[in-house]
Parts: C-alpha cells; sequence; structure tokens
C-alpha cells in the first residue's frame, strides 16, 4: 500500500535520525514506502533544510551506484552556548565540592538531557572527521562515550586497569597518573581494535591529563590514528600538562573549599561551521 507523503516524510525523519552518518540508498527508501525515486529525492531536500534551518544536522550524499545519503548530526552555537551555561550553572553548586578541589559530577553524568547533549556537541566538533571507534576508560565517562559514539554511529572501547577472563587476550601497559605521579597499568582487549583505526578519546574530567596519555600510548601499541580528544570538564590551574592538543566543554578555573566557591566557565571548545551542500537529486 503506498504511503501518503505527510507519513513517508516523518518516518524518513524518524528513520535518519535514529541512524546518524550511516550510508541510505534513495533505492532503500524507495522500496520502503513503495515510491519512485524522484519523490523521494524531492522529501529529502525538504528534509535537509528543515534539520538545516533547526539546527539540528545536514544531509551529506555519496554520489555513485553504491551512493546514497547520509544524516550528519549538528549542534548550532545558540543551542550549545544554552548547554554549556546550564551546566556551569549545575556544577557551581558549593555543595559539588569534594577533597582534592574535585567536583562531584554523577548526577549530572547520568541525566539523559545533560548526557545526551554533550553527546551531541561533540559529535559535532566532530561532523567533517573519520571517527571508527570511541575510547574511554571504565570511570565515570562512560555514559558520556556511548552518548558520544550514539551520534557518530560508533562502537565504544574501554580501557580497564585489571584483566577480565571474558576479554580474552589483552595488551597491557603501564602510565603514570598525571596528578598522583603514581605508575598505574591499563588494559585493553586484543579484540577492541583493528590496526590503523581512527579513536575519539573521551573522559569526563581531565586533571592533568594522565589518564588520557596512558589511553594515547595504549593506541599506539595498536597502531591507530588519534583523531580528537574531548573532555567534558578540565581542570585550568595545573602546573604540568601532559596533554596538548583536547577539547573540553567546561573550564574548571578554581575551587576555593574554604568559601565554598566555583569558578567555572566555558571550555576552549570551538564548534566547526556546518558544511552545507546541494543534495543530489534523481529524476
Amino acid at each position: 500500500m503506498k504511503i501518503r507523503r505527510s507519513t513517508r516524510l516523518v518516518d524518513m525523519t524518524y528513520y535518519l535520525l535514529q541512524n546518524p552518518r550511516r550510508l541510505v540508498s534513495l533505492t532503500f527508501f524507495a522500496e520502503r514506502y513503495q515510491s519512485a525515486k524522484s519523490s523521494i529525492s524531492e522529501d529529502l531536500v525538504i528534509i535537509k533544510q528543515t534539520f538545516e534551518q533547526q539546527g539540528v544536522g545536514t544531509l551529506q550524499t555519496i554520489p555513485g551506484a553504491a551512493g546514497g545519503v547520509k544524516y550528519i548530526p549538528y549542534m548550532d552555537h545558540e543551542e550549545a552556548n544554552e548547554l554549556i551555561t546550564e551546566l556551569c550553572e549545575q556544577l557551581s553548586d558549593s555543595n559539588r565540592i569534594l577533597p582534592g578541589g574535585y567536583l562531584y559530577m554523577t548526577d549530572l553524568l547520568s541525566n539523559p538531557r545533560y548526557i545526551n547533549g554533550a553527546g551531541r556537541l561533540f559529535a559535532s566538533l566532530c561532523a567533517q572527521q573519520e571517527i571508527d571507534v570511541v575510547m574511554t576508560v571504565a570511570t565515570k565517562g562512560i555514559p558520556l562515550a556511548y552518548a558520544v559514539a550514539n551520534y557518530l554511529n560508533v562502537p565504544v572501547v574501554i580501557a580497564r586497569k585489571d584483566n577480565k577472563v571474558t576479554e580474552g587476550p589483552t595488551v597491557s601497559i603501564n602510565y603514570v597518573s598525571g596528578s598522583s605521579k603514581r605508575i598505574q597499568t591499563m588494559t585493553l582487549a586484543k579484540r577492541s581494535l583493528k590496526e590503523g583505526a581512527n579513536v575519539l578519546i573521551v573522559d569526563d574530567f581531565m586533571k592533568a591529563g594522565g589518564t588520557i596519555q596512558g589511553m594515547i600510548s595504549m593506541l599506539e601499541e595498536f597502531k591507530a590514528n588519534v583523531i580528537g580528544i574531548g573532555v567534558l570538564v578540565e581542570a585550568v590551574d595545573i602546573e604540568e600538562r601532559l596533554v596538548e592538543n583536547y577539547v573540553s566543554l567546561v573550564r574548571l578555573s578554581a575551587v576555593d573549599t574554604r568559601e565554598k566557591v566555583i569558578d567555572l566557565e566555558k571550555g576552549n571548545y570551538s564548534l566547526p561551521a556546518l558544511q552545507k551542500e546541494e543534495l543530489v537529486t534523481e529524476e
């Protein structure tokens, strides 16, 4: 039974939103809705224009017989600033101060609104890059890594501090913690990564960057490529930073444990311009 155009538009939009960065052929949509490819092409132009007007992304054309369209998620500057402002407001609560100048962030990292927003923002920062895997360590940053991976439509790889029988053969390295200067161990299953994979490293909090440097060293063992490093919150007042090229969403400038004051500001992220191209249609 042929589907009405209004229903088709809604279903196509939903499908694309649920399958970011996945190549979908026009033939797939034509067979799904029993419609001509020319009609599908016209619908995709409407969806693309709506996505770009609403600041949620764009559709990218892949030409050729094996081509199609991809939905590329994106967050515009206004929405990004609103998200970061709200995160700073939430994190500035003096009750969040923990020993050592850390902040209690578990409730935010388990809140779908904030974690999904941060995930889409990080995906926007990588909109023009080819990412195969998102990597993190077995800490509170795992929800953030999965949120980012969801919008990039790639797997998550988790480095652990100990071996798990269910992981099979593993690779282990020793690294120096940036804050405590202690030697720690990090392990990763050999089956987790393919040689030459493009990896985005994600973590919830970074002080000196020892853990992230450990992940970089681990990726060298797999001959993988570090495409980017993203942290939700970075501590600014650090004598020795072990990682230089990274993107942060929030900067923790200072924590006054005596006065119970937390100084937060926008991170160093900078959204790239959304690449808009004319959608190639078929007659």
